[in-house]
């Protein structure tokens, strides 16, 4: 099969599109033919040799995360999922084949069945991002009505997904962005957006029940500014986990609480986003880039 391939870790120049065996799976996985893979900032780090890159074991490797498209082989007889059936999911690590590439191996318990309101491009950005912003917002900041919560970076892919969770659930929803996305964001059910170039959030933004950093404290100091927008005894969730190491002390100090977080691969999770998706209550925007033989 044909796959975009790391032979090192490096700069982008290291990606090569190359022939390799198709991937072999062990007796609870599934093999999947991939229709469109998803990119996400996890695969730059790791192509970077951060991120997941103490993962690999041997070169050349497949990066990618994300993948749609139909099963050929399911995970074993009495699984729902059969051969011909549209699904979409995430890899594993460190046990992973990546999705750059025609075929993909992945467990039972990471996909699931692709909603058939979106195209497979669309399923593809949809895995990780979705999955981090439910975690944050779902799980970690249990959003709910009346609730404050301020997302930084809300046009990424995280971000567009956080802001209509939190919107989902009845929280007051607070984004920063630049000011071209602001009218989108709106849309999307964002009630205040804060335009970062021209605006320092803290300046405007106040008493905050929750703060979700998808931007962290690698980045103009985003993460220690957003304590002091916290009501006392909020909750900043920094979505780059491991990025600021003294984030639990410095909410402390501050008189507010501080968590990271780190998406699982859940395919209950992504069944239940599958059907916000299905009804129209989710949207996902997708910016597509074709590979072509050189």
């Amino acid at each position: 099969m044909r796959a975009v391939v790391i032979v090192s870790t490096g700069a982008p120049d290291v990606l090569h599109l190359a022939e390799v065996p198709v991937p072999g799976r062990i007796s609870a996985e599934f093999l999947v033919k991939v229709i469109a893979a998803g990119v996400n900032p996890i695969d730059a780090k790791t192509r970077g040799g951060k991120g997941t890159a103490a993962a690999i074991s041997s070169y050349p490797t497949i990066l990618g995360c994300d993948f749609s498209g139909i099963v050929v082989e399911s995970a074993y007889e009495a699984h729902p999922l059969k051969p011909g059936d549209e699904v979409y999911g995430m890899t594993l690590v460190p046990r992973f084949s990546g999705s750059y590439a025609e075929f993909v191996t992945a467990p039972s318990t990471v996909i699931t069945r692709k909603p058939r309101a979106l195209s497979h491009v669309e399923a593809a950005a949809v895995p990780v991002a979705a999955l981090t912003a439910w975690g944050a917002v779902v799980d970690v900041a249990k959003a709910h009505e009346g609730q404050r919560i301020l997302i930084h970076a809300g046009a990424g892919g995280v971000g567009h997904f956080a802001v209509q969770f939190a919107h989902f659930f009845g929280a007051h929803v607070t984004t920063t962005a630049s000011a071209r996305n602001t009218e989108w964001l709106h849309e999307l059910g964002a009630h205040e957006v804060i335009d970062y170039t021209a605006t320092r959030f803290e300046d405007v933004a106040h008493d905050m029940d929750v703060v979700i950093d998808l931007i962290g404290n690698v980045q103009d100091d985003t993460g220690t500014r957003s304590l002091s927008v916290l009501k006392p005894g909020g909750l900043l969730v920094n979505v780059p986990s491991g990025s600021w190491p003294t984030l639990v002390a410095d909410a402390a100090a501050a008189g507010v609480r501080a968590t990271g977080y780190r998406v699982p691969a859940d395919g209950a999770t992504l069944a239940v986003i599958s059907r916000l998706l299905e009804s129209g209550d989710v949207r996902v925007f997708v910016e597509v880039e074709d590979l072509v033989d050189e």
